[in-house]
């Protein structure tokens, strides 16, 4: 029988490390495509203010990615530590993308990240602007296969449970790496993460627009965040739709728990504006809808229902006593390995073997279980109905923000009205907002599938490691110290180069003549 606060526990850890890790990917992958812009602008146009614009929004990126590292390794330590059995059962196919990772990460990333920071004056022109291109590919191929490994968790392709040794084994690689959840993610994600390069660039911009400090400078870094934010808002919108698309085919609840919807409507579904989920009544209350559009976002047809919550426990009651089936065939196997009807019994219903896990919270051996844990086992399925709603429209309002802001931005530099107060101020206080969206995000794909750590494969509950609630007190207490002085550290240095700018205190309007730069040249009058 599990513990509850050994699973309460283990989950809070890894959510707060994860979280937390996360608050460094995006800025990374925007940070890394947008100065490879601007060093390619730089070897087109030969003008030094671009070269001091890749520099020391580099310098910022630089930051930004040692902390990312630093905080990545210590989240993918808790798989063996937290998480034993979880890494056990799937290690052999949640293992193999996160290996390739680590060597994207350390192998290509780290390398030119070096090549970038310390080849300036020992590399062309050219060579130092493949070493960023590669920059901005290692960090994205690094994202690309943890989401692989993540999507493949929400939908588990390409593999088998094999009943000899008690654990999923991959048998098709190719289905792994081209999951459809992982495609959608990764372009969804990618591109949350340059709305949220192209937002911090511009905040930061607005901000010394503000201070009439660094003119020239400001006003080409804001227009590239403008235009390459815009176009990346867009693209998060486009690819959400794609994204949402991919959970109605393998997610129904979480996307019922999401719109809040407990009953099943006619097709084409309605959208949920605005409602208050009651878990207790089991009804939202209020609802202000939308006709059509759901069910053509959830669909891709007028014709196609979305099931609501009801319909979906029933369907989870029956895959729950299927399972038993296949669990009592698997409990045969064990006991005789050559009993060739249990293995065909097992073959038949084993997609079905991970809901009668579900019973184990209940009871230690799931065959005995009564109908009420059978319904009750049914119905921890359903999410937290109301994080889960909210979250995902406030993620919406926030990315349909971003759109209108930086369809502004992108506006006033094409007129050449960059010194716009009202906006400048607005673009700065702005600057927490793609974090916040990206962290509901991830709330809503990671909380939204429980009560799964293998969506339909393994209860999250039955993942954990045999380690005692002191242990995970203690260790808890000292991510939260040691994440919280990282925290300070980051902040610091941030505030300090930003304050400082690119070319220290002194200038007003940019950077004088004569004066050294970030790379300590001294261009000539008008470069700024």
């Amino acid at each position: 029988m599990m513990d509850t606060a050994l699973v309460e526990l283990s989950r809070l850890q890894f959510a707060l490390t994860a979280m937390y890790h996360f608050l460094f990917v995006p800025l990374t992958l925007g940070l890394s495509v947008m100065i490879a812009i601007m060093e390619s602008v730089y070897v087109m146009t030969g003008r030094q203010v671009w070269r001091d614009m890749t520099k020391f929004w580099g310098l910022l990126f630089g930051i930004n990615f040692a902390m990312g590292v630093a905080t990545g390794i210590t989240m993918e330590f808790q798989f063996g530590t937290n998480w034993a059995y979880y890494s056990h059962y799937v290690g052999d196919i949640f293992g193999a993308p996160l290996a390739i990772e680590g060597l994207m990460a350390f192998f290509l990333e780290a390398t030119f990240v070096g090549l970038f920071f310390f080849g300036w004056d020992r590399m062309s022109k050219v060579g130092h602007l493949f070493t960023t291109w590669m920059v901005a590919l290692g960090s994205n191929l690094s994202a690309l296969w943890i989401l692989v490994a993540n999507a493949w968790m929400q939908n588990p392709v390409g593999a088998h449970f094999n009943p000899d040794t008690m654990r999923m084994e991959i048998n098709d690689f190719a289905a792994v790496i081209f999951n459809p959840v992982a495609q959608s993610k990764f372009v969804h994600t990618v591109s949350a993460g340059y709305v949220t390069g192209a937002l911090f660039v511009l905040g930061i911009s607005a901000f010394y627009l503000l201070r009439k400090r660094n003119i020239g400078f400001a006003k080409r870094s804001m227009t590239v965040a403008a235009s390459f934010g815009l176009a990346s808002a867009l693209s998060v919108v486009v690819l959400g739709d794609e994204s949402g698309y991919s959970i109605t085919e393998n997610q129904r609840m979480k996307l019922a728990a999401m719109e809040g919807t407990w009953e099943t409507h006619e097709a084409p579904a309605a959208f949920t504006v605005f409602g208050i989920p009651d878990m207790e009544a089991r009804e939202t209350h209020a609802e202000i809808q939308i006709p059509w559009v759901m069910g053509l976002i959830a669909t891709r047809s007028f014709t196609e229902e979305v099931p609501g919550i009801f319909e979906l426990v029933e369907t989870a009651e029956v895959r729950i006593r299927s399972g038993l089936v296949a669990y009592d065939a698997l409990q045969s196997v064990r006991d005789n390995p050559e009993d060739a009807v249990a293995r065909e019994t097992l073959a038949t219903f084993g997609n079905d073997l991970g809901y009668a896990l579900l019973l184990k919270q209940y009871v230690e051996d799931p065959r005995e279980a009564t109908d009420i844990q059978i319904s009750d086992a049914a119905w921890s399925t359903v999410p937290d109905v109301p994080v889960i709603f909210w979250s995902f429209r406030i993620m919406v309002a926030l990315g349909f923000y971003f759109i209108a802001l930086f369809a502004v931005a992108f506006y006033l530099c094409s007129v050449r009205r960059h010194e716009t107060r009202w906006f400048l101020k607005l673009a700065l206080f702005s600057i927490p907002l793609p974090w916040i969206a990206a962290e509901l995000g991830w709330l809503v794909a990671e909380y939204g599938r429980q009560p799964w750590i293998i969506e339909g494969v393994l209860p999250t509950f039955l993942g954990i490691s045999s380690i005692t609630v002191t242990e995970l007190v203690l260790t808890l207490g000292g991510f939260v110290a040691f994440y919280s002085a990282l925290a300070v550290v980051e902040i610091w240095l941030m505030l300090k180069y930003i304050r400082i700018g690119p070319y220290g205190d002194t200038p007003t309007m940019g950077r004088p003549a004569g004066a050294p730069g970030v790379g300590g040249y001294a261009p000539a009058a008008g470069d700024d």
